[in-house]
């Protein structure tokens, strides 16, 4: 069994992040999904979820209208864990950004995939790249990276520019 937990999300009850080992689902990129795996497509037929997206490291859920963690908290968990066990049965939505998000999206990740990525790895450490709303890029510090003194200075003087 894979392991996972759930982490909240401040500001949005209806949302949970569910932690999943890097690695998990290979070669499925970060963002909203256009199929899952059945037992998860199941939650999505009838409403217990209104939406799932995934990040490199974990499975974000949006629960449906009038449904509470509580409630369905075991069942989601429970339709994750099998959902996992397939990973060629999630697809991502082929461009789900539009407008300006999505061009600032592709060129965070052409400069992720370029010279700010490799300098991130060559010191043991990497930059994942969460999402990108409203004009704002989120990214993940993970390896080395993460808890780095000179993270800043990467973000700021080498990824923004």
């Amino acid at each position: 069994m894979i392991p996972l937990h759930p982490q909240r999300v401040p500001g949005r009850p209806g949302q949970l992040r569910w932690i999943i080992p890097a690695g998990t689902l290979p070669g499925v990129p970060a963002g909203p999904l256009a199929a899952v795996p059945g037992p998860l497509a199941a939650l999505l037929g009838d409403a217990t979820l209104e939406r799932i997206a995934v990040e490199t490291t974990a499975v974000i859920t949006v629960l449906g209208a009038g449904r509470d963690w509580r409630d369905e908290g075991a069942r989601v968990r429970s339709a994750l864990h099998a959902a996992l066990g397939d990973p060629a049965g999630w697809v991502v939505e082929a461009d789900a950004r539009v407008g300006d998000d999505a061009s600032l999206y592709r060129a965070a990740q052409e400069v992720l995939a370029g010279e700010v990525g490799a300098f991130a790895r060559s010191h043991g450490g990497d930059i994942d790249l969460v999402d990108v709303h409203d004009g704002v890029v989120t990214v993940r510090l993970g390896g080395a990276c993460h808890g780095c003194p000179a993270a800043w200075f990467t973000l700021h003087r080498r990824l923004e520019r």
